[in-house]
């Protein structure tokens, strides 16, 4: 108990080399811990987008490309669905119910949703957790929007409120529908998904906004009033995509299948868990690189302590002689650095996991507003307390080689007159 204490009264004396090292095997550990927290939030976020949904059905595109602009609102349709063909699929014997989704406008950088009230009843996410109304009630006019949540806190929006909508999905559009504004009526509850992100309008306000549009622009000199627009037939001619819920699963292969055979215009129907794992094997790659990068830092943090411990040997020379004089063996010099070296690491453990949950709290609240990704704060998974399990035992290890250094240094000091 001895040996520790003056071990540790030792590293007292080098306090400021010491924080130094420990800062830096610090942050490698935070660093490891972060990016391994965030691939695993990122995959738990992306995952509990949507549930019970058995196939998207959208244009003939790739499967991935069909789940991100539908269920994710990143990219954009190839083409859309005539109402025909999504009336004939609708009412197939096999459907329970579907959910039309049109896209193409936006607010304020925010995606619009054109949909109607299947929308609320079926779309489930997370769990199979239903959407809620945190205020007002679902749309029931044409003109009536219903707002995500973060919407509605981003733009400080209240209920009756005025919303203006913007042709095109840009932040920025030079083509305002300002002539037909939307009276917010809702606001759904978090649910930390893209719905949060999303306006709600009724597949009939998206006709009414594009009236007097053709193939995405506006005709020039023509202007229909908005009482004239309401006594026209407001059936939509397309959508972007429909979600489809089957009275049983079984039957959502061979539906399926109809779907991608379908004569009348090229469709394409993808289960959703199925177009995810292609999501997953496309971001893996990142994903490892991203854990390579982390490993490295953590080696590198290694290797600059040994460094660190090493160089200061010779300020220490005195000490460890002294040690030598007073009967210590070369274990105990072995069990001293490899006490130092194992304090590093049992310290930059604590110390990192401590900085790793500051910054995922300091981080949540914007990576959540910006990319959707709810980053959480607990204990490390199991493949992650092996890592750091190895990080540690490592640490304690590598005390061998100053150790050994400072045994062969002593003993030349010994024949040596000057010390």
């Amino acid at each position: 108990m001895n040996w520790i204490h003056l071990a540790l009264k030792s590293l007292w004396n080098r306090r400021v080399t010491a924080l130094l090292t420990l800062l830096m095997v610090s942050v490698s550990v935070c660093l490891l811990l972060s990016v391994d927290r965030v691939r695993t939030d990122t995959r738990s976020s992306f995952g509990n987008t949507l549930s019970g949904t058995d196939l998207l059905i959208g244009s003939r595109t790739g499967s991935l490309n069909l789940l991100l602009y539908s269920v994710f609102r990143i990219g954009n349709a190839t083409n859309n669905i005539s109402w025909q063909s999504y009336q004939e699929l609708k009412n197939h014997k096999d459907v329970k119910w579907t959910i039309p989704i049109s896209l193409g406008d936006s607010h304020k950088g925010y995606r619009v949703v054109g949909t109607n009230e299947s929308y609320l009843q079926h779309y489930q996410y997370g769990r199979q957790h239903g959407l809620k109304l945190q205020q007002g009630v679902w749309f029931a006019d044409v003109f009536e929007v219903v707002l995500g949540a973060e919407v509605a806190r981003q733009l400080n929006y209240q209920l009756g409120d005025a919303v203006v909508i913007a042709h095109g999905t840009g932040s920025t559009s030079f083509e305002q529908h300002d002539d037909r504004p939307f009276k917010v009526v809702g606001i759904l509850a978090p649910t930390g998904t893209p719905v949060d992100k999303s306006l709600h309008i009724p597949l009939e306000g998206i006709t009414v906004l594009h009236v007097d549009w053709q193939s995405g622009v506006k005709r020039q000199g023509k202007t229909t009033s908005v009482d004239d627009t309401l006594s026209l037939d407001l059936t939509p001619d397309s959508i972007t995509a429909f979600l489809v819920g089957m009275n049983s699963r079984l039957k959502a292969f061979g539906f399926q299948r109809q779907v991608n055979e379908f004569r009348k215009e090229p469709l394409m129907a993808v289960i959703p868990g199925a177009a995810l794992q292609e999501l997953w094997q496309l971001i893996g790659i990142a994903e490892n690189a991203l854990m390579a990068v982390s490993v490295m830092v953590i080696v590198t943090g290694l290797i600059g302590m040994v460094t660190v411990i090493i160089s200061s040997l010779n300020e220490r020379r005195r000490e460890i002689a002294i040690f030598r004089a007073l009967g210590a063996k070369r274990n105990t010099l072995l069990g001293l650095l490899m006490v130092e070296s194992g304090f590093y690491g049992l310290a930059g453990l604590v110390t990192g996991y401590g900085l790793h949950v500051l910054l995922m709290g300091i981080a949540n609240s914007h990576v959540q507003n910006r990319y959707g990704i709810e980053l959480t704060i607990g204990w490390p998974n199991e493949s992650m307390m092996v890592i750091l399990s190895s990080f540690l035992v490592t640490t304690v290890i590598l005390g061998l080689l100053p150790g050994y250094r400072a045994y062969r240094q002593s003993l030349s000091d010994g024949l040596s007159a000057n010390v």
